[in-house]
This record gives C-alpha cells, structure tokens and sequence, in this order.
C-alpha cells in the first residue's frame, strides 16, 4: 500500500469535543469581513492581477520524479471547514491556493506565486528582469520563470536579489541563472551577512533540522481534510535540486542604492529579524515596498519549530516601524515573498503598524510579565493579543503560533531554565517516564484514566501524560495508540499549520514509525561556500569524543590558491585549528597536506578519493597521509531518522 495511502486509512474522525472547539472558532471569528483594516481583502487582492498558470501545476525532474504537484489540494475546493480542520487554518489554505503569474504595476512587478513555499518577484528593466528569490529548487525555478516568458516579454535576467538566507529565497539560484550569465554581468545581490548565515543555518545543525522540517511540513502527511492542508506561508516545500549562487554585490547599510537595467532600487537592512540577514526593497519609480518576509498574512515564528536561533521580536518591531518612516508616506503597494500584495497608501501604512504593534506587544507584555516573576509557560498561558489586532486575519497564527512564540521570547531572554532548582537538571525523559508510571501505578488503570480524560476533550493532558508511559514502555502499542489520538485531536484544532503538521506527524509515528527518510547529504553548493573553518568546525561537531579519547594527530593544510595554511589539531577528544602564516605551521604535524580549494571539494564530494588525488598530484604529502584517514574514522554519519515522540 502507497505510504500515504496507508497514513489516511489510519487517520480518525473529528470528536465531539473537537467538532465543538472548531464551530466556536467559526462563531467567534467574522468570516464575513475580510479584515478589521479598510481596503484590505484577503480574497479579492489574493487573486488580484491573476494572468496565467498551468492547468496541471505539476514540475517535475529531468528524470520524471515530482517536485511540486498542487493536485492533490483539489480538496480545498470546498468551502466549507470539514470538522477535522480548524475553520480560520482552512480560510488560509484556500486562499494560498491561488496560483500563477500575476501582475502587481503593469509593465513592471510581476510575482509567481504557489509554484513553492515562498514567492518569486520579476521587476521589468529597460534591457533585462530582476529575479528577486528564486524559491526552493531549481525545477520549480526554472518553470516560474518559463510561465513568465510564456506571459511577458522574453528579456535576460539582469539580476537575481536575495532578500534573506533561508533556503526557501535562493535554493532555486540555478535555475534561473547560469555561470554563462554572470560572466556576461548578471549580478547577485544579497544582504551582508547573508553567505555565512545561509551555510551555516543548513550545515551546522542541518540534520537535526531537516529531521524537524519533516514534522513542521508535513511531506509525509496525506494532502487531505484529516493530513497536511497547508504550510502557513504557502502549500508546502518543493523538493528539487537546492543550490547557491554566492552574492557579487553586498548590502552594507540600510538607504544604499542600486540601478539595474533603469530600476531604480533602495534597500533597508533589517538583521536579526525573520532571519540573520534579511533586508526590504523599496522601488520609487513604482511606489513599491518589498518587505520580504518582515510583513506577511500571518504571525511569523520568533523561534521556528525545526530548530534555530531564537529571533528578536523587539527588533523586528523596530525595522517594521523604520520601514514606515522611510517609505510609508511614499508607497502604494506592498508586496512580500510570501503571501499577496496589498493597495493603497493607508492600507499600506496600517498593515505594517499592525504588525509592528503585534510584535512589539507580544515582545514588551513577555518581559513585563516574565520581570514579575511568571514563567515562560505560565505567560504563554495567560497573553492575549489587544482585541484590534486579534480581530485581523493576516495577524493569526497561521504559521508562528501565539502561545509558542511568547516561550520563544522568554527563551532569549533567559533560556530554558525557569530558574526553579527542581528543573535545573531533571531525570532524561525514560528515565523520569519510568519512575512517574511506577509512582502512578499499573499501567492498564493510568490509561483508562486517561482514556476518560480523552472523552472529555482533554488532549493536551492526555498527550503529556501518555507520552510518559510511552517513554517508560515505548512497545506498549495500547499507550502509543492512545497519544496518537490525543495528537490527532490536538491538529485538528489547531489554527497554525506548522502546529497541526507536527500533532498529525507525531500521530503518524506513534501509529506506525519513523520513515527512513535519511538525504543524500548537504548540497554542494553550500558546501562549495563554506570557508575552510566553517568546514573544519564542521568535522569537528561530527567528532565522536569518545571514540577519539587519548588519540593525538595534527596536520597541516596550505591551500594555495587561498593562499590559507591551517594547523588542524585533535586533542583531547576536541578538534581545533588554527589560521596560520607558513612559518606557523607545525613542525610536529603527522601530516602535511598542500593543495587547492577546488582539489578538497572534489575530496568532500567523493568527485576523486584521497589517494587518487596524491597520485594524481592533485594533493602533495609530508608525513603519514594515514593520519588523516585515522581521523576521519572518528566522524559520525548523521541521518535523519532518529526518534522525536519515542525514546
């Protein structure tokens, strides 16, 4: 039986309590209005400007396999919420639905949307378009921009801008760009900070994220009524061919201006916000703001669930409010890279106090309560949103979910310790899973506790508690089979997708797995733009500590065509190394390596083995090129299939 075939057969239906939870949602929230803000409407300017798309909106590989395919969305033709999915969550997905080229100024900004999770912005030049972020992969890329060609005037690409470092903004580069085209002078543009937070968002804890990522988007979850309906900022992640172009020009400070092919460009800077690096695009011959992913139709996560660095809300705020004093009083229309655009300069101003005001709420009224004494969960338990803002529909937490983002901001502040000593340093859950059973008792009279609490609609409880008995007998399928239920409860009512995708995954591997989903590795061409210490810290997070205790190896590395010589040191179950001028090389080194950048990305990419690359010259050898195959044995692979809701 297909995968996911198997997955909705398991799927249950809505309870009572759920079916209750979900029509008060549908009372208290006025689907009748599309906002609280005048001028805006969600529905009418989602669709507005639409020219073109493709009946079948399916891309595919060269070899055939699928990367994108909206099809199996069909069902979100309904209009009315089925029970089993939050009613506010299925507004949302509908509207992300919409899918095409749509024209935003006539003769100028075109967007592609729902070809990928995020947007992709065409500005027409005099002699050329400007591409800004090409979306996940290449293939989707590539078919965005041929839906273009097909639509408007076949003009070079003069430039591709990315508006921040996460994959879903540049994976897609080479799909719209070849080298060809920036030898001719296409250019890249990107805010500073970008290539180093790009690389090491994806490297570093790359595995961990993407065995995450697999929870957050749900790519395993049947589309449909009881599985994933929607990712918040769009349908869901294509999955081609990532890839990296790097930058040829940088964005050093907010109010720095750009000409490319007559377009007329200012950015503002704003780090530290949705992303380490990310900037906003305001053109003045058009009127136009590109907020990039500072302003979007929904609460954006502080802290992403897949796993990064906690966000800064109180900044975010802060580029929000800069955005409106540099280009409020002059901007008609306001697009982003997720999302539809909206018109009219006091729509305009409006909609980004509103988001301004949001975060800047949630960030201040945090702390406020946090600096009396109440914990990150007790806050998130006790905040509500002003009832202004909660009124409008491109604040809901569609994607960043309320509750979770004020823990977020807690987190920042003071991390995850709540400064009771209880907490400081708690049993490992199998272990304070199998002592609560014991302290609670039989296990058949926990679950039919349990159980009763189930009927009466208390998931949350039933899902913390039973998840103690699965960690204390994780083969108990009675107990595993109960959470899943709870779980299932738990993504049926939620609002944020993000969250549902999560309760419905979990609920899946409680029933059946882990599906062994393990990638083919970091691409390439990230890999390709990592300087040497970012590699070098690499290898040294895949060290196995206990494996190499009492081991000792130092080599030496000159990269000539870097003109970089490192010393790398093992010692002490750490790898270190040090950036070196050639007379700072040790002299007691095992190894000696001298080659070029090009020659160790061939090593890396399993393009040329080491010693196919000493015998071809490629690599010139001091000492005992042994000593590096002896460290390599001490690295870790890592995979993507470890458990998250079992021990």
């Amino acid at each position: 039986m297909d995968k996911n075939m198997d997955m909705g057969t398991h799927a249950k239906e809505a309870t009572q309590n759920t079916t209750r939870a979900n029509n008060e949602v549908r009372r208290s929230l006025d689907f009748d209005n599309s906002s609280q803000i005048a001028g805006i409407d969600a529905v009418e300017d989602a669709a507005r400007g639409f020219i073109a798309t493709w009946d079948d909106l399916v891309v595919s590989t060269e070899e055939g396999q699928g990367v994108w395919d909206l099809r199996p969305y069909a069902f979100l033709q309904q209009e009315e919420a089925p029970s089993t999915v939050n009613p506010s969550l299925w507004r949302h997905a509908r509207l992300n639905m919409n899918n095409g080229l749509f024209e935003v100024v006539a003769d100028a900004i075109y967007q592609v949307r729902g070809f990928d999770l995020s947007n992709m912005t065409i500005v027409e030049g005099s002699d050329g378009i400007i591409i800004i972020d090409p979306l996940i992969s290449t293939e989707v890329a590539r078919a965005a921009l041929d839906l273009y060609y097909e639509n408007r005037p076949d003009k070079p690409v003069a430039a591709v801008i990315y508006t921040h470092s996460h994959v879903d903004h540049f994976g897609g580069a080479r799909g719209v760009l070849s080298d060809e085209d920036i030898d001719r002078g296409a250019r890249v543009i990107a805010p500073q900070g970008f290539l180093e937070a790009a690389v090491s968002e994806n490297v570093m804890a790359g595995f961990a994220m993407s065995r995450r990522s697999e929870y957050m988007f749900g790519p395993f979850l049947p589309r449909g009524e009881k599985g994933q309906v929607d990712a918040g900022l769009g349908k869901t992640s294509s999955t081609g061919s990532l890839s990296l172009i790097p930058p040829t020009d940088v964005i050093t400070e907010t109010g720095q201006s750009m000409s490319i092919a007559g377009v007329e460009m200012l950015f503002q800077l704003a780090p530290d916000t949705e992303a380490p690096a990310e900037m906003t695009i305001y053109f003045p011959q058009y009127r136009v703001l590109n907020s990039a992913e500072l302003a979007c139709d929904t609460m954006h996560n502080i802290l992403t669930p897949r796993g990064a660095q906690v966000r800064n809300a109180n900044a975010w705020a802060y580029y929000l409010n800069e955005a409106i004093a540099l280009y409020g009083h002059r901007t008609d229309v306001i697009i982003a890279q997720h999302h539809w655009p909206k018109w009219g300069q006091e729509t305009v101003i409006a909609y980004l106090k509103a988001q301004r005001d949001m975060y800047k709420y949630v960030h201040d009224q945090t702390l406020r309560l946090m600096n009396l004494g109440y914990t990150g969960i007790e806050i998130a338990e006790m905040l509500e949103l002003p009832e202004h803002l909660d009124r409008q529909w491109f604040l809901r937490g569609y994607y960043g979910a309320y509750n979770f983002n004020i823990k977020s901001i807690y987190q920042k502040y003071l991390g995850w310790f709540d400064a009771n000593p209880a907490n400081m340093r708690p049993l490992p859950p199998e272990e304070s899973a199998k002592k609560l059973v014991e302290y609670l008792g039989p296990v058949d009279e926990i679950l039919e506790k349990a159980r009763k609490d189930f009927e009466n609609g208390e998931y949350r409880w039933v899902a913390e508690l039973v998840n103690k008995v699965v960690f204390a007998y994780p083969d108990n399928q009675e107990a595993r089979d109960l959470q899943a239920d709870a779980l299932e409860q738990l993504g049926y009512q939620a609002e944020s997708a993000v969250t549902r995708n999560f309760y419905l995954t979990g609920a899946y591997e409680l029933r059946h797995g882990v599906q062994n989903t393990t990638p083919a590795g970091t691409p390439a061409d990230l890999v390709s733009q990592m300087p040497i210490p970012m590699i070098f810290d690499f290898l040294g997070v895949r060290l196995n500590g206990s494996k190499a205790q009492g081991m000792r190896i130092v080599i030496n590395w000159t990269f000539t065509d870097l003109d970089e010589r490192y010393v790398l040191n093992l010692e002490n179950s750490a790898l270190t190394y040090s950036q070196s001028p050639p007379a700072m090389l040790s002299p007691d080194a095992d190894a000696s390596f001298t080659l070029t950048r090009e020659t160790f990305d061939m090593v890396l990419f399993g393009a040329t083995t080491l010693e196919q690359a000493i015998e071809s010259g490629g690599i010139q050898v001091e000492g005992d090129p042994q000593q590096l195959g002896e460290l390599m044995g001490l690295l870790d692979t890592f995979g993507t299939s470890f458990n998250i809701v079992t021990p």
